[in-house]
């Protein structure tokens, strides 16, 4: 994963998620980042739309959506999932 991830806006976000595949992204970070949309995008939905910002209220509220499924994975994915979103969730600062 690139260090010093910004993005403008949710859809930057996306964008960066959907282009992984092309990017041979490890099966690892695949995993982790396809996982990390859904909660991305239930949390969007309450918040606004695609063009919104990533700020901080959005990502503790990602954090929080993670943390309460995190029994839904295995305790290697679960490493795998926190590790991800740790850096992915810096490139929400506005």
């Amino acid at each position: 994963m690139e260090n010093n991830l910004k993005f403008n806006n949710l859809t930057q976000l996306y964008q960066y998620l959907d282009d992984l595949v092309a990017n041979d992204a490890s099966s690892d970070e695949l995993f982790a980042s396809s996982y990390l949309r859904g909660f991305i995008s239930l949390s969007a939905s309450q918040f606004g739309d695609e063009s919104q910002a990533l700020t901080t209220a959005l990502a503790n509220d990602i954090t929080e959506k993670v943390q309460a499924a995190r029994t839904e994975l295995s305790p290697d994915d679960r490493i795998i999932v926190k590790q991800y979103w740790a850096e992915l969730s810096q490139a929400f600062t506005a």
